[in-house]
């Protein structure tokens, strides 16, 4: 299966020689068994035809997708044209895709999400594998959040903080998350750590990534779904 990676947006620099870009956390996650690719969406790269490949991971990106840059409105052009192909929006991806299939994204009101969040699972599906816990903890990073609940989709993972979490599409094969499976514990800290001059509470954020994540269980959600 040939799965492209559209990179919405990078790591602070002084973290990519550490941690490395969003592909490569995100091929880490879904592991051995795609035919990966990339493409630099933020540079103007996208692939000339949606068929080319079979599924897109679209990523997280400081960006919001109201931001008047050019190449968020070829992103959201590509997405409506790639309807037919499986989709996976993480954060911003997840927001894009809300917006690019009717639903709507905001600044939220209730400020940065950060550290780790605990999601209620609210919809199971078949990609789930089975899997019958109440709720997933995840890291999150956004201050922008999906208010109005694209049509055509079952809300799959939802929290006072972030009703919208998590999104299956029924008129197409598509699903997203607000939160960052592929974001390990220790590179969660350091972005938090570069930006806490701007954020609430750092340190509490900081301190609430020691608690076991279900990222890898996330991760697997994704996989069953993209290989199905």
């Amino acid at each position: 299966m040939k799965v492209a990676i559209l990179e919405a947006g990078k790591p602070p620099a002084p973290l990519i020689e550490r941690y490395g870009r969003y592909p490569a956390m995100f091929r880490d996650l879904l592991a051995d068994g795609f035919d990966y690719a990339s493409y630099d969406v933020e540079a103007g790269e996208l692939p000339h035809d949606p068929s080319t490949h079979d599924a897109y991971v679209v990523t997280g990106s400081p960006a919001g997708v109201y931001d008047p840059l050019p190449w968020i409105g070829g992103l959201i052009d590509f997405l409506s044209a790639a309807k037919s192909r499986k989709m996976v929006g993480i954060c911003f991806g997840h927001q894009a895709m809300a917006q690019a299939f009717g639903g709507h994204v905001e600044k939220s009101t209730r400020g940065w999400g950060i550290g780790l969040h605990t999601y209620p699972i609210v919809e199971r599906t078949a990609w789930m594998n089975g899997d019958q816990a109440a709720s997933v903890a995840v890291p999150a990073s956004h201050q922008d959040q999906v208010v109005m609940q694209p049509p055509a989709t079952d809300v799959i993972a939802s929290s006072v903080f972030t009703p919208y979490a998590g999104l299956a599409w029924r008129d197409r094969p598509a699903i997203s998350f607000q939160f960052h499976p592929e974001l390990s514990a220790d590179f969660t800290r350091a972005l938090i750590d570069s930006r806490r001059e701007r954020l609430p509470n750092p340190d509490a954020a900081i301190a609430s990534l020691d608690a076991p994540n279900d990222n890898a269980k996330v991760g697997g959600w994704i996989r069953t779904f993209l290989k199905s």
